[in-house]
């Protein structure tokens, strides 16, 4: 038997390509979308019911935030609890979550209690009532929760940087302790009916997908929704971006300073996004980047700092994050600035520059661990009306950009004069 020698590292090798499993696309008799994965090997199941978001009206901020939290909260037939324990009594897992562009519920099930368990969803997405003492539980703890995040500095910098890039629209939103006392079952009502209706629900299945599956999702929704009288509008206000760039929040007291500095950006349709996301990583988009070396590992101002790229339905940012000593705050910046400037008029060395590629693809192959993951990657991809020869060009750029191709691609989008930047703290 060989002994293992230590000394010498094990053979590297690349990523040639990236096989991502691809959904069989259906139609339910009410017209929802469907779109199954089929692993075929357990009998468990993931069903996730998507539903864009209604219009922001800026009168009512929180409608579209609210309506999805409070789904589980009652219908007609069960209240809370009931709800809760017919799906903990299955051993199934249900959750509601939501983001700027979509809401969805997510239901993961064995298969043998899917139709059970599917009746519970129906109920939820076509018979929520939103009782008022609910409401007036919800309202109380979010109010709380909210005066909780308040006293943070990183919350409040982030609240106060979306706002300047988005202003008064989904993105930009802010909720107020006053924003939450206007909720009233009565709008939050009139939201579901016109949001949580077949046209704008798009439904994935991940796991045992097979045809009983769908016949199943099929025969609980297909009449479940009965007359639907206005139609989902999804369209969102224009973006209004502030005039203002620089916002300083004072904290006398403050140890830490809370920084967040970027701009609005590309998303994901773009076609400049996957070699924004190599350069992105190079500043500050993994452990061993230049601004975790700098202003963490040389400088010991913070703990952590990391630059970012966010891809929204109309929209993205760029943005630099960090809490730092207060007493170094302004140093902090001053060297965030230096590290963009040397990727603008310097090239990267083809060392650093192949640690990140292995890096990122490696990170892909590491984050398609199950079908699940599989349906995340389609989703990414779906929403943003996308098809799945964005992943190739994904792989093939961040196995060829030159650093060449990304200092010019620095000097095109980081003007550190026009970022806005937020300090919430001491400065």
């Amino acid at each position: 038997m060989s002994i293992l020698d230590r000394r010498t590292a094990p053979e590297f090798n690349g990523v040639d390509n990236i096989n991502l499993i691809r959904p069989l696309q259906t139609r339910l008799t009410n017209g929802c979308n469907v779109f199954t994965f089929d692993s075929g090997d357990q009998d468990l199941v993931r069903i996730e019911w998507v539903f864009g978001n209604l219009r922001f009206n800026p009168k009512k901020p929180l409608l579209n935030v609210a309506v999805n939290t409070m789904l589980t909260d009652g219908t007609s037939k069960l209240n809370a609890a009931q709800i809760a324990d017919k799906i903990d009594f299955y051993g199934a897992f249900l959750q509601v979550d939501y983001s700027y562009d979509n809401s969805q519920i997510t239901l993961y099930t064995l298969t043998k209690h899917l139709k059970t368990t599917l009746d519970v969803i129906k109920d939820i997405v076509t018979d929520s009532i939103f009782p008022e003492k609910e409401l007036e539980t919800f309202v109380r703890n979010q109010q709380q929760k909210l005066q909780v995040s308040m006293q943070k500095n990183d919350f409040v910098a982030r609240r106060i940087f979306n706002k300047a890039l988005y202003g008064e629209t989904i993105y930009g939103l802010g909720a107020e302790p006053e924003d939450f006392k206007s909720l009233t079952r009565e709008d939050l009502l009139a939201h579901f009916k016109q949001m949580y209706q077949p046209s704008n629900c798009t439904i994935i299945i991940a796991g045992k997908a097979d045809p009983e599956i769908l016949e199943a999702v099929n025969q609980a929704f297909e009449g479940a929704w009965g007359d639907v009288t206005l139609p989902a509008d999804i369209s969102q206000p224009d973006l209004e971006p502030s005039a203002e760039r620089f916002f300083y929040s004072e904290k006398a007291d403050a140890l830490q300073s809370a920084i967040r500095i970027g701009t609005p950006f590309v998303n994901r349709i773009h076609p400049d996004f996957p070699a924004l996301q190599v350069l992105n990583t190079v500043l500050g988009g993994y452990f061993g980047s230049r601004l975790m070396a700098n202003i963490r590992e040389d400088k010991g101002y913070t703990y952590g700092i990391g630059s970012g790229m966010t891809s929204f339905k109309q929209t993205g940012a760029f943005f630099i994050a960090s809490e730092v000593g207060a007493d170094v705050c302004k140093s902090a910046v001053e060297e965030i600035e230096k590290e963009i400037n040397l990727l603008k008029e310097n090239l990267i060395d083809e060392k650093e520059l192949s640690l990140v590629r292995n890096y990122m693809l490696g990170a892909l192959l590491g984050s398609l661990e199950n079908v699940f993951s599989h349906a995340d990657k389609f989703k990414n991809l779906y929403f943003a009306g996308l098809d799945y020869d964005y992943y190739d060009r994904y792989t093939q750029t961040v196995k060829t950009i030159t650093a060449e191709e990304l200092q010019i691609l620095a000097n095109k989008y980081w003007n550190f004069a026009d970022f806005y930047k937020v300090i919430v703290g001491k400065y």
